[in-house]
């Protein structure tokens, strides 16, 4: 272990933690260590070779603060050997181990340190931890009791045996680094690497203290822990246990304890076993053998209880670690004597119950909704065809967006594929030749549902989906959030389309593949709806038209429309608005039309949201309503300028390189009903409006097409826009369809991308007044 410099203060704590895969939550948990009120620490953050931006974050958190030490590993090794780099580098008295996902509760070192001074800084202190869920939820352990700080400050195991029937796991304790030293305590490979590293370090301590206190909130992630992976390396447990007893073979003081462990040993691998989500069903049977034999060989037949403890028991009396009961020593003894035909017929019988409660239930259904279930069940009893690709978008709307794109890209690089859209009749027209309308709910939709091999969305499949084995569905969304999603919007019902978030996330348990446009959009959804897809960091199919544009197609969409040569295009599109149900009215069309004078056209685009809500009705020969007009990326192609408030269309349009005009009149009352991911006044795409006078005084000045605007967007583009060069849909096709990860098109540097030049207009090239707040939020 490395001694302090000469000449530095060592510090009191030592947090070490690894990270791997865990992009979406590693700043909190750094920053839930740096902002500690007790600052007495040395943070040791360790790459473990994450394929995501883990190293980047580490390196940033580095370069700010001192206090950390970033750690990257040239290979990935797992959590075990990253804990062991990161102690290696470990100067502090007390060592804290940390997952990346993990945070520190506020005050917790504090809390620590006044309990390590009050129990004469054991070997180790035991604090209590609460697990948090995708839900909010808070749970704190169900055993803390055993945690009381009652009775003699510090203690050996024997006087507190109850205290390893709690969970262990190395997260919850700080160790004194000389002790780990003295000990030679190492984290092994593989899965379960907190086994042969906890048992030894509360066996052989010669002091334990206690501290009933929430200290580390444990993240239970839905996908990427071992808790949520099915992968044969579960059986890493048996090699643990291993160590484990080899340890105990080594220290002959310490046999009285084998009883216990050996229990404790049971005890896990019986859970493990009735965990569906951990053991592919081609592994289960040598798990269940491995774990027979190893039951057989540590089992200690007679063996002497726990020795008394060395000093009074406390008041009250703790009860005796993992106290059996029937049920227990049958399941034991059953999986001891490897009997696995009865585990195997138990398991049978309920499910054949819950399967015919299933079916009692569906019986009752609609006799006519009951057939169409039937006939997807026996569609789904048939072979998948390979190459039938089905698409939909904006909930069984037309073809738009990025399955649109990408479906019009499939069908260029694999003509042999054919191709399905979910639609409406209504929406039929907008369908390309060749491409199969499907009616949501007729025999065909379900048919396709069944057989088809890939399914492309951008918003959710039916519900009623049973996603089978060879079936691969990739989502796409429908633009880079600034506002809140997922499970970021629990807290806000108001906001929340629904509240129904364990379906939200059935669903995206389906997913294979998640495209993101950006980083931004990749951490976030990550966190707000984590699942086990691969994320696709390919930029947004829909916005490789405006490089594939010529100017005679601009031209030819403006004639379109109906623009008039020479004049000025502003690209009105705001979103719409959680806080109330009325179409809201944020300008007077007819009062700002005269504002920018004759010059300028007005094309406004209504939110589909209030497709069906009446408003006022404004006639004027430069407004062009487009709200019905089926492609927005034709819309933008055709302007000059986009005007919108919070819009995800701001970060499409950037991509165009062409002038934005942020109109936020209400952004306190958005940010307070909806939430944002980050304050756009901080980072605009161009200049900013707060009122309707101000809007037309960027327009009138200038500002809108100005140095200021021109550098704003350029940061923002930087940003945001980091893949979206026109070949997004290409790269899709080729990794999702084809399995063509090798011919993926390179992304083109930014400085490289040529977009579609906007059509010559009218306006001047601006004379500039002095910049004013209007440039910028103030």
């Amino acid at each position: 272990m490395p001694a302090p410099t000469p000449g530095c203060a060592v510090p009191r704590f030592s947090v070490i933690v690894p990270a791997y895969e865990v992009q979406a939550y590693l700043q909190e948990s750094l920053d839930s260590v740096l902002s500690q009120s007790y600052p007495d620490l040395e943070l040791i953050a360790v790459d473990d070779a994450s394929p995501d931006a883990c190293g980047s974050i580490i390196d940033e958190y580095a370069a700010r603060d001192p206090r950390v030490t970033a750690v990257h590993l040239a290979h990935h090794l797992g959590p075990g050997p990253a804990r062991n780099a990161g102690r290696a580098r470990a100067t502090g008295d007390y060592l804290v181990f940390l997952d990346g996902g993990d945070t520190l509760a506020p005050g917790a070192l504090q809390a620590i340190t006044d309990r390590l001074k009050d129990t004469d800084s054991p070997d180790v202190l035991v604090y209590d931890h609460a697990r948090t869920f995708w839900t909010g939820e808070l749970v704190r352990d169900r055993l803390s009791h055993r945690l009381s700080e009652e009775g003699p400050t510090s203690f050996r195991l024997t006087d507190r045996p109850a205290l390893l029937g709690m969970a262990l796991v190395v997260w919850n304790k700080a160790y004194r680094r000389e002790y780990v030293e003295r000990e030679g305590l190492e984290f092994p490979p593989g899965f379960y690497e907190d086994t042969p590293w906890t048992y030894p370090a509360l066996l052989a301590a010669e002091s334990i203290a206690v501290l009933d206190r929430v200290c580390v909130h444990h993240r239970q992630r839905r996908t990427g822990s071992i808790l949520t992976t099915t992968s044969p390396r579960h059986l890493d447990v048996f090699d643990q246990y291993d160590r484990v007893f080899g340890y105990l073979a080594s220290r002959p003081e310490l046999e009285c304890w084998r009883p216990t462990v050996h229990r404790r040993m049971a005890e896990h691998f019986c859970a493990l076993y009735a965990d569906p989500r951990r053991l592919p069903r081609a592994s289960r049977a040598e798990f269940f053998h491995r774990a027979s034999s190893l039951l057989r060989r540590y089992r200690t037949v007679g063996s002497p209880p726990l020795s008394p403890p060395l000093t009074p028991p406390l008041t009250p009396p703790l009860t005796p670690p993992l106290s059996l009961s029937r049920t227990d020593r049958i399941r034991h003894a059953l999986m001891r004597l490897g009997v696995r035909r009865t585990y195997r017929a138990l398991s049978v019988l309920r499910t054949a119950a819950l399967a015919a409660g299933r079916t009692a239930a569906a019986l009752g259904g609609g006799l006519h909704e009951t057939a169409l279930r039937l006939h997807y069940r026996l569609q789904r009893l048939l072979p998948l065809r390979p190459e039938l690709a089905v698409f939909s978008a904006y909930w069984h709307g037309g073809y738009a967006c990025n399955p649109a794109a990408i479906e019009a890209k499939l069908r260029e690089l694999a003509p042999r594929m054919r191709t399905a859209w979910i639609c409406d009749p209504q929406h039929a027209a907008t369908l390309p030749p060749g491409t199969v309308m499907l009616r949501p709910g007729s025999a065909a939709y379900w048919t396709a549902l069944a057989r088809a091999t890939y399914f492309t969305t951008n918003v959710n499949f039916d519900r009623a989906l049973v996603k089978r084995r060879g079936q691969v569905l990739l989502q796409t969304q429908h633009g880079t959030p600034l506002k809140r999603v997922g499970l970021d919007l629990q807290d806000r019902p108001a906001a929340t389309p629904t509240t129904d978030f364990t379906g939200l996330l059935r669903g995206a348990d389906q997913w294979d593949y998640l495209l993101s446009a950006n980083r931004h959009s990749t951490l976030v959804w990550e966190k707000a709806i984590p699942s086990s897809y691969t994320t696709l960091e390919y930029g947004y199919p829909r916005n490789d038209v405006f490089h594939r544009a010529t100017p005679d197609d601009v031209v030819g969409l403006r004639e379109r429309l109906g623009i008039p040569a020479g004049s000025t295009a502003i690209l009105y599109a705001p979103t719409h608005r959680d806080y109330r149900r009325s179409r809201p009215e944020h300008l007077d069309f007819e009062r700002v039309l005269q504002g920018l004078g004759p010059r300028f056209t007005l094309l406004v685009r209504t939110h589909l949201t209030y497709a069906d809500v009446p408003g006022q009705p404004v006639r004027h020969p430069r407004l062009i309503d487009v709200s019905a007009y089926p492609s927005v990326e034709e819309l933008c192609l055709a302007s000059d300028v986009l005007v919108t408030d919070y819009s995800s269309l701001m970060f499409d349009y950037a991509a165009l390189d062409r002038p934005i005009v942020i109109h936020a009149d209400d952004w306190e009352a958005y940010e307070a009903a909806r939430g944002t991911y980050f304050d756009l006044r901080s980072c605009p795409p161009g200049a900013i409006a707060r009122t309707e006078d101000e809007l037309v005084d960027i327009f009138a000045t200038g500002h809108w097409q100005g140095s200021r605007s021109a550098q704003l967007r350029a940061r923002f583009r930087s940003r945001f826009c980091s893949y979206d060069d026109g070949r997004a849909a290409e790269r899709v096709v080729r990794r999702v369809f084809l399995g063509q990860p090798d011919l993926v098109p390179p992304i083109v540097a930014l400085p490289d991308r040529r977009p579609a030049p906007a059509a010559p207009s009218s306006a001047p090239a601006p004379t500039l007044a002095p910049l004013t707040t209007r440039d910028l939020w103030p």
